[in-house]
């Protein structure tokens, strides 16, 4: 009787373990909390910026015209005149945009989603016919409207970050001038969205546990159009689910702090799945992801809004010939030889800029000098190669305008840009020269 007693205790007991471990979600491991914390993180680097912007002023379909260098973001291009704006469009609505025309000067208006992802450019490139006038920019599948003889264009999303960008070149002036031509109007009323109250944060200090927090906010404020990610995206909803237990909340802020900042600094120099040489990395994938949603985080978190490949193409340098960072402290040349000068793989134009390590803003100098571009005045060797110069001090024998200031006690790191790329840095196979400790 107690051995029947007995058997039936245990296989009582065996059962609720059963029930109960099923009724107990999976501990969720540290590399899966990583990898989903990574990929959200994507996200709420585009929510922050949306409500920094709207915070300061920014109006649904209107557009906002900077003056040359006034942008806050990371990695600034310092050779365009910006216009940015937040578009709304649905099924009863477009925002016809107007472009004016534009020669001899790189140009583009450039529309982003909610993840940093490009979605469509007007250019001369992609509209060769009819570059200029208006375009009607509508939701994909709407029956709406718009003026006769515009160019309709579809995005895939209901909400949109734009760029317009304007070449400044050798006369600002007429580049400003063409910048304020550039006009947005709605046709229709569209329904606007609550803009989603996601972490403000700094980026040399992303957020914790309160990332996961937000999940469902970020997530659900805007579709990711990669296929293939949608259980990373369940993740980052199951966690943000399990952190409302106290202990959970702590050992996943725990790993965030060591794992997935760990790998951030890994993926961060190499940009995700991209390659070094030369000191210089260069993306695998930019404005278009696919399913490499660690680069795309990598670049919303240190170049936010960038293009596809075709339109630009940026190289980060951040180490010295002998794989040392970049310090303020030192003096450092960029040798181009004579038969691979940068201008030879640009259509348009090539500009270098430094930014610190950190907020990947311009380093501040007494001349007020942020970039090296074609534009600049640069002279060239008695051998035809040129050589910029990188120091707190203009070297002795340094053209001055060849030298970029970067002061003392800075660690930094370079980009350089490419737009319209052509040759060896439009098929993957350049990298500029390596810097030169002296």
């Amino acid at each position: 009787m107690t051995g029947l007693i007995s058997a039936a205790t245990t296989l009582f007991l065996a059962t609720a373990m059963a029930a109960n471990a099923q009724a107990q979600p999976a501990r969720i491991a540290d590399q899966d909390i990583s990898d989903a914390y990574i990929y959200l993180l994507g996200r709420l680097l585009v929510t922050r910026q949306q409500q920094l912007d709207f915070q300061e002023g920014f109006k649904w379909n209107e557009l906002v015209h900077r003056k040359p260098g006034a942008v806050d973001w990371p990695n600034p291009n310092l050779d365009v005149a910006y216009s940015e704006a937040w578009v709304a469009v649905d099924e009863s609505s477009c925002t016809i945009v107007s472009v004016p025309k534009v020669e001899g000067r790189y140009y583009t208006v450039h529309f982003l989603n909610g993840w940093g992802e490009t979605i469509a450019n007007i250019n001369e490139r992609l509209f060769p016919k009819r570059p200029f006038g208006e375009f009607a920019v509508c939701l994909r599948g709407s029956n709406v409207a718009i003026p006769a003889g515009a160019t309709r264009i579809d995005l895939p999303v209901k909400y949109s970050r734009v760029l317009a960008r304007v070449e400044l070149g050798s006369h600002p002036d007429a580049a400003i001038a063409l910048q304020h031509q550039f006009k947005f109007r709605a046709t229709g009323t569209p329904k606007l969205p609550e803009i989603p109250k996601t972490p403000i944060f700094e980026l040399e200090k992303l957020p914790g546990v309160e990332a996961f927090e937000v999940a469902d906010i970020a997530l659900d404020g805007e579709p990711d159009l990669s296929v293939g990610l949608e259980a990373l995206a369940q993740n980052a909803r199951d966690i943000g689910k399990a952190v409302k237990d106290p202990a959970e909340r702590a050992r996943v802020d725990q790993v965030i702090r060591t794992r997935a900042f760990g790998d951030i600094g890994k993926a961060s120099a190499i940009i995700g799945h991209g390659t070094v040489q030369n000191g210089w990395a260069r993306p695998g994938v930019v404005g278009e992801y696919g399913l490499d949603y660690l680069a795309r985080t990598m670049v919303d978190n240190g170049g936010i809004w960038a293009n596809i490949k075709p339109e630009v193409l940026y190289y980060r340098g951040s180490l010295d010939q002998a794989g040392a960072e970049l310090s303020g402290d030192n003096v450092y040349t960029l040798t181009f030889p004579r038969d691979g000068l940068p201008a030879q793989y640009a259509t348009f134009f090539w500009s270098v800029i430094a930014v610190d390590g950190h907020r990947f803003r311009v380093l501040p100098n007494p001349l007020n000098r942020f970039l090296l571009n074609n534009q600049s005045g640069v002279k060239y060797n008695p051998d035809g190669s040129l050589t910029l110069y990188f120091a707190d001090q203009k070297p002795a024998d340094a053209p001055d305008n060849n030298w970029l200031p970067t002061p003392k006690g800075q660690k930094y790191r370079l980009t350089f840009r490419f737009y319209r790329p052509t040759e060896g840095v439009a098929n993957g196979t350049y990298y500029p020269p390596p810097l030169i400790k002296r």
